[in-house]
């Protein structure tokens, strides 16, 4: 499924639910990714403050992914014979 995010505002709850469907808690997935609890409930909060290679880190283990494309293209996708 796509979930487009417009706002950085929207992240928090995107990845709370994203976690919640993996039926992970927060300690479980911080433990996943090696950090404390209490580091991966402020990530959670506040995911625009943390760099790109931990949220990458993070969506790897929520098997999300994140896709830019500009507004007007249309989302394709794209094989790995194409590369």
């Amino acid at each position: 499924m796509h979930y487009p995010i417009l706002m950085p505002e929207q992240l928090p709850a995107m990845l709370r639910s994203l976690r919640q469907r993996a039926g992970l808690t927060q300690a479980q997935l911080a433990e996943r990714l090696g950090i404390s609890q209490q580091s991966y409930a402020r990530l959670e909060a506040r995911p625009a403050a943390t760099s790109v290679a931990r949220l990458s880190k993070l969506l790897r283990v929520l098997n999300a992914e994140l896709v830019i494309h500009t507004r007007d293209d249309q989302p394709t996708a794209v094989s790995d014979e194409a590369w």
